[in-house]
């Protein structure tokens, strides 16, 4: 049997509890505890003598407890089984946490389910080394922050995942504006689970909350963004969506004359034509300014209507306005000029050349027809 004359920590920097690996000392031996640290003896299951930061030489004064069930003597040298636990006290502030599985969250803006995962950290402190020792450490040598983590996982996802769900149900908080609960989130989900550290000695001296966020995959939150861009593009716009709709049924009826009128008949003979009507006008009364803006902003070609003097886009069926059937494009006459052979618009001079086209014959007065070179009246050549 081996006595240890020297007993100090030799365990690494992110350990709470480290176990000596002797267990046979005598009255004699040097115990050795570092700055933030505690060496507590252990017997039978029973967390007994604690010693605070120094250096002591063992005797039955300083470890009353051990001296009792062991049955030491005052004085002389000593032999004792028993095992020796040192504690950090120091915070330990970098214990990472995740979700493991995504936690289906109802957005209370746009009523659609979520999937969310969250992530973060939290710093705990030793504050009970005799607590923790008999609750949770038992026999095993060494239990640092992996350890932590997997003895709290199930305490901290339930937790974490209820607190979060009762969150957003009961505060209404859209996805979009989580960012801004996270501070709040933290100091709630801490309260919760501090008294559950405590059970076992630990102190949570803070939680964070990093992040909450969906998967970017996943279809729902896809349809989310892909709602949300067409909301900023209807904004931009000044319309929304009900206009939107409304717009985008004139243009199909435009671009189909026979159906149009088959939908405005039936609206007419259910006694829905004036309303419908009236409907139209008023949904797309704030859109038209707004959509001739952007139109002349981009460069697209305008014409105005002949009824109501509204511009609507070159090519366009009926008036955004009023509803009048547009009037179709008038037909540009082309000639082709005798002197340079450039084809241009019908007019008493060329716009390549110059050339001035004669409109009446010299002999009879008869109009010619441009580009002629003889008069189709009297013969006359044109010079």
């Amino acid at each position: 049997m081996k006595i240890f004359d020297v007993i100090k920590y030799e365990g690494g920097n992110n350990v709470f509890v480290w176990k000596f690996p002797g267990e046979d000392f005598n009255t004699l031996s040097q115990l050795i505890v570092h700055e933030s640290q505690e060496a507590i003896f252990f017997k039978d299951g029973r967390a007994l003598d604690l010693f605070g930061t120094g250096k002591y030489t063992l005797h039955s004064q300083n470890i009353p407890l051990i001296r009792r069930l062991v049955n030491l003597p005052f004085n002389g040298e000593s032999p004792f089984h028993c095992e020796v636990y040192f504690i950090n006290k120091v915070v330990s502030m970098d214990i990472l946490w995740g979700t493991s599985s995504p936690v289906p969250i109802q957005d209370a803006l746009y009523k659609i389910i979520l999937p969310v995962r969250a992530n973060g950290q939290f710093g705990i402190r030793v504050k009970d080394s005799k607590k923790l020792l008999v609750q949770l450490v038992g026999t095993i040598d060494q239990f640092d922050q992996q350890t932590v983590k997997r003895y709290f996982k199930g305490i901290l996802l339930t937790n974490i995942k209820d607190y979060i769900a009762t969150q957003f149900v009961q505060k209404q908080i859209s996805f979009l504006e989580i960012h801004s609960h996270l501070k709040e989130i933290s100091s709630g989900i801490q309260e919760q689970l501090a008294q559950e550290f405590l059970t076992y000695g630990i102190e949570l001296v803070h939680f964070n909350v990093n992040e909450i966020t969906p998967p970017d995959d996943d279809p729902s939150y896809a349809q989310l963004k892909n709602a949300l861009a067409k909301k900023a593009e209807m904004s931009v716009m000044g319309y929304d969506y009900q206009q939107e709709r409304t717009f985008d049924i004139l243009n199909r009826a435009a671009a189909n004359e026979g159906v149009s009128s088959d939908i405005m008949g039936a609206g007419l003979g259910l006694g829905m034509g004036a309303n419908l009507g009236s409907m139209i006008h008023n949904a797309m009364g704030n859109v038209v300014p707004n959509v001739q803006m952007a139109r002349q902003t981009v460069g697209e070609t305008v014409v105005k209507c002949s009824n109501c003097g509204s511009e609507m886009p070159e090519g366009a069926k009926f008036c955004l306005e009023c509803g009048q059937k547009a009037e179709e494009p008038k037909k540009e006459n082309k000639i082709t000029c005798p002197n340079c052979k450039a084809t241009v618009p019908e007019a008493k001079f060329c716009l390549e050349c110059g050339y001035k086209f004669l409109t009446e014959c010299s002999s009879c007065k008869a109009k010619l027809v441009p580009g002629a070179k003889f008069c189709l009246e009297c013969g006359q050549k044109i010079e």
